[in-house]
């Protein structure tokens, strides 16, 4: 029975018998063995000591393969399970996988596995670990299975999805799982792990499923991957926008009165005012004409759009008003700055024209994929539209770029990328049709980008079907990538809408639109810019940018109230704290509110005029005189909190 295997190098190899995985890796060498964690063959991923007995492709799964700490962290998954079941023998348990950063384990809800349980389930981890107990591979006749799950109702429910009369299984003692590709051969290869969280998971992911128990962990084969890897969790932790909302009081969400859809408490509303402000200014100056639209709208104009034949599932129902008209939340804000265009007789004179409001817009999102600020029910979107000639497209598209880019360096965000995407030339069907449009545009916007010096990935087939577009993507500080701000062509709702200029030559003429969102939605950038900070936001932004403390509240607070009323006419945001509570309190607490200045004015700052500054973050206490502060901090302010 010789057969044949082929190696990623090429190399060939001829076996006369059946051959284990960990056979034919020790056949190329020891050192490789030592390493061999699994293997694939064929495309199909193997045990260490599964055999093999025919021709094929194969390749050696080492530890540090993406592949490899699949295996590593389905095992550590089994073995999560196999000191489970012995803790709570009647637990059901539904999906084991492992994932990008860790692995998890659902488990039924009638049987609920305490956050505070994790330490003692570790530790029984570590102890089987410890034991080297083998975890054996079989086959099981699918109806043994069954019977044996009997009483699971998940199990089961996975086990008729499976088209198969035997299912391969993993035993260890009288413990049995299935759903597994490939595991390690023995419970010692877990060496370092962690079980990390408790959450709660819909069976299968589908929100009218019954909620389940899921249990996170993580796996590595060094110990320095597994205290790098927790350390990052903690950093992301220290960042997560909900927390710092909640610790700093800037928003809440309360499903009781309305899952996502997020209150704005006013340290929060005053970050979103700055912002708001901020961004209509900088738009102002760029020749933006803003407007104020309605955020309800007839459901003709969505049909007209398109929206309600392809976004009606992320849509509200429409409002019937009793005599026919139909009445819809909008989900964009486009077909309303199309009727802004449309209300006058347009030249070409007037383009580029550039439309921008900070319009609320409403999405159906399932209560599943609710999260914080960053998917909500309602937002607002620092929306643009700007309808220009043809000619003009890459001379307006270099002046959003650029004004994106100015944005960037004044909320100091400098770890992004920009996505140019195309139409897919083997498949332009499905792409609005004019082939000469599309080239023509495409050709502007990636000589824009060399123009400007830019890298950038170029995205075949990403594009949406009315026009090629610019993404700039960014790494939020959860290690998510997202799209920060996008510059889309569109040929088709000027179409759709019979949009016209009268041109030089006194015909009409369809122009062509650009969406743009320069921050994309409020509740989105706040979130991000909140996970950017640390909510440690710089003096521009923070809701409180100085508080004064006096030291003695009879003989200092008049000194305080005064310095107060001159910093408020300055523009500052700025508090006097009067509690009656001893001062190193009252500075620890605006260390830990993240306030950017903590002024101290005690006997000596109020007979000099002067002021002793703490810093966010900094031990030390300088003493400054008043007037001097007061010009470093508007300064600090006008120049975006920048270093330089």
């Amino acid at each position: 029975m010789s057969f044949e295997l082929v190696f990623p190098d090429g190399n060939r190899k001829q076996y006369d018998d059946a051959v284990s995985v960990k056979e034919v890796a020790k056949s190329i060498s020891t050192s490789l063995a030592k390493k061999a964690v699994a293997g694939v063959l064929n495309g199909e991923l193997l045990d260490l000591n599964e055999e093999i007995s025919q021709d094929g492709k194969v390749e050696i799964v080492l530890q540090n393969d993406e592949l490899g700490l699949r295996v590593l962290r389905d095992t550590a998954a089994f073995l999560f399970s196999y000191v489970a079941k012995k803790a709570h023998s009647d637990i059901n348990f539904g999906e084991s996988k492992a994932i990008e950063d860790g692995f998890y384990v659902d488990t039924d809800k009638e049987n609920q596995i305490a956050v505070t349980e994790l330490p003692e389930l570790q530790e029984a981890m570590q102890k089987v670990i410890k034991s080297g107990l083998p975890i054996e591979v079989d086959m099981m006749d699918k109806a043994d299975l069954e019977k044996h799950f009997e009483n699971d109702e998940y199990k089961l429910s996975l086990l008729k999805a499976i088209d198969a009369v035997q299912i391969k299984v993993y035993k260890m003692g009288d413990f049995i799982d299935f759903g597994y590709k490939a595991l390690l051969p023995n419970a010692s290869g877990v060496k370092e792990f962690a079980l990390l969280s408790v959450a709660g998971a819909y069976w299968q992911g589908k929100s009218d499923n019954p909620m389940l128990q899921r249990i996170y962990g993580t796996a590595f084969y060094k110990k320095a991957d597994l205290e790098a890897d927790l350390q990052r969790r903690a950093d992301i932790k220290e960042r997560d926008h909900r927390t710092l909302g909640r610790d700093l009081d800037l928003f809440f969400v309360d499903p009781k009165v309305g899952a996502g859809l997020p209150y704005w408490m006013p340290n929060g509303a005053t970050i979103r005012r700055v912002i708001e402000r901020y961004i209509t200014d900088k738009e102002l100056a760029a020749d933006y004409e803003h407007v104020y639209t309605p955020i309800l709208s007839n459901l003709d104009l969505y049909k007209t759009s398109g929206h309600w034949d392809h976004y009606r599932e992320d849509m509200f129902p429409p409002m019937d008003m009793g005599d026919g008209e139909m009445l819809e939340l909008r989900p964009m804000n486009c077909p309303s700055h199309i009727q802004v265009f449309k209300h006058h007789v347009r030249s070409y004179r007037d383009l580029p024209m550039r439309i921008a409001e900070l319009g609320m817009m409403h999405r159906y999102e399932k209560s599943g994929a609710l999260t914080g600020l960053q998917r909500v029910r309602e937002m607002t979107l620092n929306d643009g539209h700007t309808f220009v000639e043809l000619k003009q497209i890459k001379e307006e598209f270099v002046k959003i770029l650029r004004l994106m880019m100015e944005v960037y360096k004044d909320f100091n965000i400098t770890d992004y990328s920009f996505r140019l995407s195309y139409r897919d030339p083997q498949n332009t069907e499905k792409y609005f049709q004019d082939d000469e449009i599309w080239e023509t545009a495409q050709t502007m916007l990636k000589d824009a980008m060399d123009d400007l010096g830019l890298d950038y990935y170029e995205a075949e087939g990403e594009a949406a079907f009315y026009g090629p577009k610019l993404d700039v993507q960014t790494k939020t500080a959860l290690g998510n990538e997202e799209t920060l701000s996008t510059i889309q062509l569109d040929f088709m709702l000027p179409e759709k809408f019979e949009l016209s200029y009268i041109g030089n030559d006194g015909e009409e003429h369809r122009p062509v639109m650009i969406h743009r969102g320069i921050i994309g939605t409020l509740e989105r950038f706040i979130a991000y810019l909140t996970e950017l900070y640390k909510g440690a936001f710089p003096t521009w932004i923070a809701p409180i940018q100085a508080r004064i403390i006096p030291v003695n509240l009879d003989l200092h607070s008049d000194y305080a109230k005064d310095i107060k009323k001159q910093m408020k006419k300055l523009g500052l945001r700025v508090d006097v704290d009067l509690r009656n509570e001893k001062m190193n309190y009252k500075i620890r607490e605006a260390q830990t509110n993240k306030v950017p200045y903590t002024i101290i004015v005690g006997d000596q700052e109020t007979a000099s005029t002067s002021v002793s500054i703490r810093r966010y973050g900094q031990k030390d206490t300088n003493t400054f005189a008043l007037a001097e502060f007061l010009d470093a901090i508007v300064a600090d302010v006008n120049n975006y909190s920048r270093e330089k």
